[in-house]
């Protein structure tokens, strides 16, 4: 039987994103029919792999020098929707990549990132079948990598990696998300309202994924999660925090009150 987690390592190295995409849902399907082995002891070697797998396009850039998107045209919107397939298909990755690089986990781990792989598949689709209808496709527009660079800052210690990508990189998508809905709302955009609805709702369930992986961590360690996030923070360079916060879906993807007045809202 295929075992999941030498599978979402090839998964992770394929190039073409609508073969990634195919052979990540297929993955999950085949969880959910126990077609799969897990061996969360193998650490499996990732050296004569280029990882992430990604196309030769979108050109990534430093983040100030991607365009601004204006909503007044159809480039400008295109455009926006294009950062958000990018986002989706780099999320697509960090699902993979915390499945197959982090040995010892609990079972139910594996599980939960693979769900979340799944349905960033989903979004990444919903997002680039819409850019076609437009006229334009993944790609066509200039990107940056800050959220994979955090993946790859944080591929030795999975403590450092549920704390600064779902609870940070990805909690900044709960802030934004509802700002980015408005946009579209404004110009009665019902089909890119309903997607960033969808978007937004399981956003919020991956970043309890993140929450709950981080404080399961810092209890085996009986260490303080308040504490741990701050040096952790600070030894990987994660960005700092700003405002507006999106405090309802915080709360709901599992921040503490404490956690959430050090926002300083």
């Amino acid at each position: 039987m295929t075992e999941l987690r030498q599978t979402a390592l090839e998964i992770l190295a394929i190039t073409d994103p609508k073969i990634k995409v195919g052979r990540t849902f297929q993955l999950f399907d085949d969880h959910q029919q126990q077609n799969l082995n897990l061996n969360i002891a193998a650490i499996y070697d990732d050296a004569n792999l280029q990882l992430p797998g990604r196309p030769h396009k979108p050109e990534l850039v430093p983040p100030l020098d991607v365009p601004k998107r204006k909503m007044d045209t159809i480039d400008g919107r295109a455009s926006l929707l294009h950062s958000l397939a990018h986002i989706e298909f780099n999320a697509i990755n960090l699902a993979l990549d915390a499945i197959w690089r982090f040995p010892d986990m609990p079972e139910q781990y594996y599980a939960d990132w693979l769900k979340v792989a799944k349905e960033e598949a989903y979004h990444f689709t919903l997002v680039n079948e819409y850019i076609q209808s437009f006229g334009y496709s993944y790609g066509d527009f200039q990107a940056h990598n800050s959220l994979w660079e955090m993946v790859e800052r944080t591929q030795d210690s999975v403590i450092a990696r549920m704390a600064l990508v779902p609870r940070t990189m990805e909690a900044r998508g709960l802030d934004a998300v509802p700002m980015i809905r408005e946009r579209f709302r404004q110009i009665k955009d019902t089909r890119a309202v309903e997607i960033l609805d969808i978007i937004l709702r399981d956003e919020i369930g991956h970043v309890s994924i993140g929450n709950y992986w981080f404080n399961y961590l810092c209890s085996e360690a009986a260490i303080s999660p308040i504490s741990t996030y701050r040096d952790l923070a600070r030894q990987y360079r994660a960005p700092k925090l700003r405002g507006p916060f999106n405090l309802d879906a915080r709360k709901q993807a599992g921040f503490t009150v404490e956690e959430l007045s050090l926002l300083g809202v």
